[in-house]
């Protein structure tokens, strides 16, 4: 396609075309404080997650209090072999937020996923008049409570991640699920969710086609919920809720947010909703000294096309020749979310591309210096610190490193079977010889 057909700059044109790693500044981005109204959205989604968090600790016990988090590591050994492999500097401290480690879906999906099949389930005991705001939520983990949950469907199209989090979640409380799954999604990832009574219908084609299969099959039900992860803002509002989540670790941790601290993020992004919700979070939380990057495999740069071209879900990445093909089976996304797209518009830093060799070297590399196992795609924000033209770019918005917290956002990966992980770790081994 020419560059007048989707007025990007040649050079990017050929770079994304040709499958290069490559990096777009988005020159949308405003600076200054945001308003209220989006903060009070996402105080209002962590209430309703404080609301079940007795239910979860029932359900769940593996959560602290019914609270599902996870923890923030420095990695000071992953960040002196990465400046040492990628020749790279990275000014100012190196960490990790932990999604891997969410509890009772492994990945960062477990915020948005657990989070829209909750607001679903709150809606349908209000209007059964089951329980009431104040009550003890956790009434609706009786055997009554799913009886009737089952005369309702929950269906959704994932590339696994999200698939996992809605079938475990719904499930649990009582409602059919089904998961409509792309060719990307991994075997385990379907036995797991089969094991838990989900079902899953699986798909030759590519994650927008699993999508758009089962809002039309949900369209037929009037007792069936679809969660839309191209277009929902409730899966959206779940995970903006990490980030009043992180300004409280920040605090206990002694870690500053300021014009002399800036943070620097770096979040993998598919079809956006996750990486979306979290900017959206931060900005509204921690302010204009927060940076945030999306991170793409170099065959599945939906969002920097749809963000760079101004078309979000009207262009695929097909469109420019490329087979939306990579190992990062979370990432494989050919179109972005609208949604996403225009919410984080504004607030977005850029967004860059990375290879899937590089995505095995990393996960390799963290594995060995840090004893820390992720699946392939949630290593595609590691890439963000060591990047040169990262680098270059907060030069250019005179930021100032030498004191930055830079974070990954590390996914997934604490469900990947320890065989399959082994695999995934051999793998990077022999792409760094």
């Amino acid at each position: 396609m020419s560059k007048n057909t989707y007025l990007l700059d040649p050079k990017l044109l050929s770079d994304l075309q040709e499958a290069k790693e490559t990096f777009w500044a988005n020159p949308f981005m405003k600076s200054g404080r945001l308003s209220g109204e989006g903060l009070k959205d996402i105080v209002e989604a962590e209430e309703r997650l404080v609301r079940f968090a007795p239910l979860l600790k029932k359900l769940f016990p593996e959560t602290e209090n019914g609270i599902i988090e996870s923890p923030i590591k420095h990695l000071e050994n992953m960040q002196t072999v990465l400046q040492d492999y990628y020749e790279s500097t990275v000014q100012g401290r190196l960490i990790m937020k932990c999604d891997n480690e969410l509890p009772i879906a492994g990945s960062i999906k477990a915020r948005g996923g657990i989070y829209e099949v909750l607001k679903i389930a709150e809606s349908i005991a209000l209007e059964q008049n089951w329980i009431q705001k104040t009550d003890d939520y956790s009434v609706l983990s009786t055997s009554r409570s799913k009886k009737f949950f089952a005369r309702y469907s929950i269906a959704v199209g994932s590339t696994g991640n999200l698939g996992l989090s809605i079938g475990i979640m719904g499930a649990s409380l009582g409602f059919h699920v089904t998961v409509h799954m792309s060719r990307d999604a991994k075997q385990w990832k379907k036995e797991l969710l089969r094991g838990k009574g989900v079902q899953v219908v699986e798909h030759e084609q590519d994650f927008s086609h699993a999508v758009s299969e089962g809002r039309e099959i949900c369209k037929e039900d009037p007792t069936c919920f679809f969660i839309d992860d191209e277009n929902s803002k409730d899966l959206f509002m779940g995970y903006s809720v990490a980030a009043l989540r992180l300004k409280k670790q920040f605090e206990k941790e002694g870690i500053t947010v300021n014009q002399h601290h800036p943070l620097i993020v770096y979040l993998p992004c598919g079809v956006g909703g996750g990486p979306g919700g979290v900017t959206y979070g931060l900005k509204h939380v921690f302010g204009e000294h927060v940076y945030c990057y999306f991170a793409e495999p170099v065959n599945s740069p939906c969002m920097l096309l749809g963000l760079a071209t101004g078309k979000n879900e009207a262009v695929s990445v097909k469109d420019i020749g490329l087979s939306n093909r990579t190992e990062a089976d979370g990432l494989a996304v050919g179109r972005p979310s609208a949604l996403a797209g225009k919410m984080i518009k504004e607030m977005l830093s850029g967004v860059y591309t990375v290879s899937d060799q590089n995505l095995f070297k990393m996960l390799a590399i963290l594995h060995r210096s840090e004893s820390i196992p992720l699946e392939p795609s949630a290593l595609a924000g590691m890439m963000g610190p060591v990047m040169p033209r990262i680098q270059e770019h907060l030069t250019s918005l005179e930021i100032k490193l030498t004191n930055a917290t830079h974070l990954v956002w590390a996914t997934g990966g604490n469900l990947v079977p320890v065989s399959i992980m082994n695999e995934y770790v051999e793998k990077g081994k022999s792409y760094l010889g």
